[in-house]
C-alpha cells in the first residue's frame, strides 16, 4: 500500500502535470475526462487527502459538507473560484487554493482576439469562405469597426485587465477602467479611472470584462447598464458568464444598440443561451481563454505547488481560505 498522499483529480490534465502527480502522489486520475456527478465525486474522494478539481466541478455547500473527513485540501486547476463554496470549505477546515497569474497573458490574448473578431465581423467572413458564398469584392462589403484609436473600457483592472490594456495600447486605444480601487500611477499608465461602472460605460467604444464572478458582480452587465454604452459599442467577456445578463445582451445585439459581442464564457456552459447562436454579430469561443500548452502546464504546476506546500505543512502560495 502506498504511503503517498492520495489525490483525486477530477478531470484529465496535461501529460506533464499528470506525470508529476503520479510521481509524487497516489493519484486517482480521470482517464475518460468525463465530468463526475456530485455523488460520484464524493464516492471517489473516500480515503483521499486532497482534490484537484477544475471549474467544471460545482463544489457547493452540500457537496463540501458530504466530502470525507480525510479531505484536507482543494487545490483548484483554475483562477476563478466561483465553483467552490469558500465559507463551507472554511467551516470544514479544508484549505482551498487557485492558480492566479499564470494564465493572464493567454486570457488577454483571447480577449484581443474576441475584440478584433467581433469588430471586424470575422465570424461572417469565415462562414462565407467555408460555405463558398463569397461572391466578389465591394467597397461596401462587410463593413466592420476600426479598432485603432478607439476607447476601450475595462471592468476589473487586475492582472488580466492590465495586460489587456497594454495590448490595446499597441492599437493606440485610449484606456478607461473601473476597479474596486484605483491603481497607482506606475500601473495605471495614463488610463483614466472611473469610480463606478456607470460612469465608465459612456466612454466605451469597446468594453472588456475582467472581473471575478461574485454575488456582487452577478449580471453586472444588465439592460440598464447596456443602455449607458454608446451606440454601436462592442462587448467582450473573458471573465465568467455570470457577470452578464444573457437576455439583456442578446436583446441589445438584436436591436442594433450594440454592434457586436465577443464571448469566451457563458452562463450554464456548455448549454449556452441559444439566442447567441442565432446572431451573426457574435464571435463565440468555447471557454479557451487559458488554452495554450504553456499556460495549462503552468496552471497544473501551480496547483501542485500549492498541494505540495499543504501536504508538507507549509502555507500555500495561493490560499483562498
Amino acid at each position: 500500500m502506498s504511503d503517498k498522499p492520495v489525490v483525486l483529480v477530477t478531470r484529465k490534465l496535461p501529460a506533464a502535470v499528470e506525470e508529476r502527480l503520479q510521481r509524487d502522489y497516489d493519484a486517482r486520475l480521470n482517464g475518460s475526462d468525463r465530468i463526475y456527478r456530485s455523488d460520484e465525486l464524493i464516492e471517489l474522494a473516500k480515503g483521499a487527502d486532497a482534490i484537484v478539481p477544475c471549474h467544471t466541478e460545482k463544489l457547493n455547500a452540500d457537496v463540501i459538507a458530504r466530502l470525507p473527513d480525510s479531505i484536507r485540501a482543494i487545490t483548484s486547476f483554475s483562477v476563478g473560484f466561483d465553483h467552490i463554496d469558500l465559507p463551507a470549505a472554511k467551516a470544514r477546515g479544508i484549505i482551498v487554493t487557485n492558480t492566479p497569474e499564470v494564465l493572464s497573458d493567454a486570457t488577454a490574448e483571447i480577449a484581443m482576439l474576441l475584440l478584433l473578431g467581433a469588430a471586424r465581423r470575422a465570424y461572417e467572413g469565415e462562414q462565407q469562405i467555408r460555405s463558398d458564398s463569397w461572391s466578389d469584392w465591394s467597397a461596401t462589403y462587410q463593413l466592420g469597426l476600426q479598432v485603432s484609436g478607439k476607447r476601450l473600457g475595462i471592468v476589473g483592472m487586475g492582472r488580466v485587465g492590465q495586460i489587456m490594456a497594454r495590448r490595446a495600447r499597441g492599437f493606440d486605444m485610449q484606456i478607461h477602467y473601473y476597479n474596486r480601487s484605483r491603481l497607482p500611477p506606475d500601473l495605471e499608465l495614463g488610463a483614466r479611472y472611473h469610480n463606478a461602472v456607470e460612469s465608465l460605460l459612456p466612454h466605451c467604444d469597446f468594453l472588456s470584462i475582467h472581473c471575478p464572478a461574485t454575488p456582487e458582480t452577478r449580471h453586472l452587465l444588465n439592460a440598464e447598464r447596456i443602455a449607458l454604452l454608446p451606440d454601436d459599442a462592442v462587448v467582450v467577456n473573458t471573465a465568467r458568464g455570470a457577470v452578464v445578463d444573457d437576455d439583456a445582451l442578446i436583446a441589445a445585439l438584436r436591436s442594433g444598440k450594440l454592434f457586436a459581442a465577443g464571448l469566451d464564457v457563458f452562463n450554464d456552459e456548455p448549454r449556452i443561451h441559444p439566442g447567441y447562436r442565432e446572431l451573426k454579430n457574435t464571435f463565440l469561443l468555447p471557454h479557451i481563454g487559458s488554452a495554450t500548452r504553456e499556460t495549462r502546464d503552468a496552471m497544473g504546476f501551480r496547483a501542485l505547488d500549492n498541494l505540495d506546500a499543504i501536504m508538507a505543512g507549509r502555507e500555500p502560495r495561493d490560499r483562498l481560505v
